[in-house]
């Protein structure tokens, strides 16, 4: 495996829907006369697609299908795909909490795994007891425990809590104290599924720079989340899965904006919905874009629709663009000030933005619009999208990258003896 510590060949896991086993005797026996044979599982061959959306024909889901990657030593692997994907069930095999119904997996070294809140404690035991208790599971003696063990309870922030039993602990506290101990016990493989779903923004980005610290020692981590910001900042590449199967493996940004295949196409109109109902006295109708340049300057044209109000209130538009991510990149907010006046109307806008040089990528452009920041009459989020295709770097030995930020301003070098 030279540097591969997580081989996964062709791994698939089969579910039955409802009742566990087959459901009847005949069934279980035929199953059980096939596999002491070594032949296939007959309800194998029956098992649908993971697509939770929709209803099957079979009571038997394949949860992964056919999946094969490889994580190497240092790797921080992102690991994307909406709920119902396959992502929690491939680290449960990972974790061995359960096992392929085909395939292989070849681990090098030791795993701890957060599938979730506490994952590996005992509820009855105090934090104290769980730290070592989780040691041992992932094969460490007292005394390495002990080394480590101020360190953790620093990290975990609940010293005052630590010999009350855990499940007096708050959520929070909860996956503190487990990602504590699973970063600091030096696994050569680390598991996380969304664990920074509960942690307050502080306790969010200690974690990120852990995870760093632990794959820039030589060790592997995996990485799921829903918010691709974390999975951006954090992860050096990504696997995308899709109804059990792998969509697609490579970079980041690669995986993130085909994830986002909304914003792989570039929309330069947006109309709404006549359906679309609003008590708002002023909204957004229709929105368009211009683009000039492979480094644009975008020119927007928005219409609104003014109601007939009782107070005349100046109306101020804000205009937000973000990445792929939904990461800001920058507001504009126009020099213009309309009165609403007590009479319908219909209003034309148009506004010119010079962009500064920006990393290529696919961006996005969000409308507001309301008398001041406590109050909104109008948001529209991504009514527009476009693409850069070129920057100052491209090309060059050191091209930019997104991990260095979204701008890239001109500079000049200039030597002095």
């Amino acid at each position: 495996m030279s540097d591969t510590v997580i081989k996964v060949e062709n791994v698939s896991k089969l579910y039955r829907l409802g009742e566990v086993g087959t459901g009847t005797i005949s069934h279980d026996f035929n199953r059980w006369w096939h596999k002491v044979r070594g032949k296939e599982d007959p309800y194998e061959k029956i098992g649908q697609t993971n697509d939770r959306t929709k209803k099957g024909d079979s009571d038997y889901a394949w949860a992964l299908q056919d999946v094969s990657f490889d994580v190497k030593q240092g790797e921080v692997l992102g690991i994307i795909g909406r709920n119902g994907a396959g992502k929690s069930t491939l680290l449960k095999i990972l974790s061995r909490v359960t096992t392929p119904t085909s395939g292989q997996i070849k681990i090098k070294g030791r795993i701890a795994s957060l599938l979730e809140v506490g994952t590996g404690f005992n509820p009855e035991l105090t934090g104290r007891d769980n730290i070592y208790l989780n040691g041992s599971i992932l094969g460490m003696r007292k005394r390495e425990i002990a080394k480590k063990f101020d360190e953790i309870v620093a990290f975990s922030e609940v010293e005052r809590y630590i010999d009350t039993p855990v499940k007096r602990y708050s959520s929070g506290m909860y996956v503190r104290l487990a990602f504590a101990v699973a970063a600091h016990l030096e696994p050569e493989i680390l598991i996380c599924d969304e664990v920074l779903a509960v942690g307050d923004a502080t306790f969010q980005q200690k974690c990120i720079g852990k995870m760093k610290d632990v794959s820039r020692g030589g060790r592997a981590v995996l990485f799921v989340s829903h918010n691709m910001a974390s999975i951006s900042a954090l992860c050096s590449s990504a696997i995308i899965l899709g109804d059990g199967k792998l969509v697609a493996k490579g970079s980041v940004d690669s995986c993130i904006e085909r994830y986002f295949g909304a914003l792989k196409t570039t929309s330069l109109t947006w109309e709404r919905n006549p359906a679309e109902a609003s008590k708002s006295p002023i909204h957004f109708t229709a929105a368009s874009i211009e683009i000039e340049g492979s480094q644009p300057s975008i020119t927007l044209h928005v219409d609104l629709q003014v109601k007939s109000v009782r107070e005349h209130k100046p109306a101020f538009l804000a205009i937000d663009i973000t990445d792929a991510t939904g990461i800001g990149i920058m507001q504009a907010i126009p020099t213009l000030e309309c009165v609403i006046k007590d009479e319908p109307a219909v209003k034309n806008f148009k506004i010119s933005i010079q962009l500064p040089p920006m990393v290529p990528g696919n961006y996005s452009v969000t409308l507001w619009m309301g008398p001041h920041n406590s109050e909104t009459y109008d948001e529209k989020a991504s009514v527009v999208s476009f693409e850069i295709v070129n920057s100052p770097t491209k090309g060059r030995s050191y091209p930019h990258s997104r991990d260095h930020g979204f701008v890239v301003p001109t500079s000049k070098l200039v030597l002095q003896h």
